[in-house]
């Protein structure tokens, strides 16, 4: 009799956590595991695995640690087909991170390309922004990444968007004397004499970080700004013309371009 009672205890108990937990939307320990093995496959795409776990229960707005769903976890690791079925399943194409990342920004800042078109096709939003206030388009353009890059333009993404350090996509691609995307965003009418943060201009940006790249990489960068009108006599908030800047930072090869341009 006292076994009945002591079974029945804990199967009333079994019961009343179940319940609980259905109360509360908080996933079983089985759900839990499931959660973390649709994330591990998401990632390294393994795609049959994926569709496996959610026919066994695993949730498409399950979150990690740091908010990212299996849909940006495999937009970041380049998984394109994961990527494809989780959206077919319904996730979250807005879905943002903790700090506010999408699956295309994740996808950009990877450099992950195919990710990116297959966001893109979906009717990802090109223009939405992480809580630092990057794009995917600024993402792309500080990775260097070209062809995507000019993916995420052809699809309608805003050339000039600052951050929340002051910075836009042609400030990084000429910072780090990617002269091709520099080139793109020009084409696509940004103004190059567009002043931002301390009076900056993206000449003085890839003057003033001509030592932390290639010369060939600077001086082709620079060169092309000042063929495309980037003027030499404008100064930032200490009074510094492009000329200055590379001076202060020693860089001989990017002060002759400057001089043999004029720039005082």
């Amino acid at each position: 009799m006292r076994w009945g009672l002591f079974f029945g205890a804990v199967l009333l108990f079994a019961q009343i956590g179940v319940a609980a937990a259905q109360l509360t939307g908080e996933p079983s320990k089985d759900a839990r595991q499931l959660n973390f093995q649709l994330f591990e496959a998401a990632k390294k795409g393994r795609t049959s695995d994926v569709q496996l776990y959610l026919k066994h229960g695993a949730s498409i707005i399950a979150r990690d640690r740091f908010g990212n769903t299996a849909l940006l976890l495999a937009a970041f690791s380049g998984r394109a087909k994961t990527v494809k079925v989780m959206l077919d399943v319904g996730s979250d194409i807005k879905h943002q991170n903790l700090g506010g990342s999408t699956a295309i920004l994740r996808a950009a800042k990877a450099g992950k390309r195919k990710s990116v078109k297959v966001l893109l096709d979906a009717g990802a939003d090109v223009n939405l922004l992480n809580k630092k206030l990057l794009s995917p388009l600024a993402a792309a353009a500080f990775n260097g990444d070209v062809e995507t890059f000019r993916l995420l333009l052809d699809h309608g993404a805003d050339i000039d968007v600052t951050d929340n350090s002051g910075k836009s996509a042609i400030l990084y691609a000429s910072a780090k004397g990617f002269a091709e995307i520099v080139r793109a965003l020009l084409d696509a009418g940004i103004d190059v004499n567009k002043t931002y943060g301390n009076d900056l201009t993206a000449l003085m940006w890839a003057a003033g970080h001509s030592n932390d790249v290639p010369s060939v990489d600077a001086m082709k960068t620079v060169g092309l700004l000042i063929e495309r009108g980037a003027r030499l006599d404008l100064k930032d908030n200490r009074g510094k013309t492009a000329r200055i800047i590379a001076a202060d930072m020693g860089h001989e090869a990017v002060l002759k371009v400057l001089a043999k341009a004029g720039g005082g």
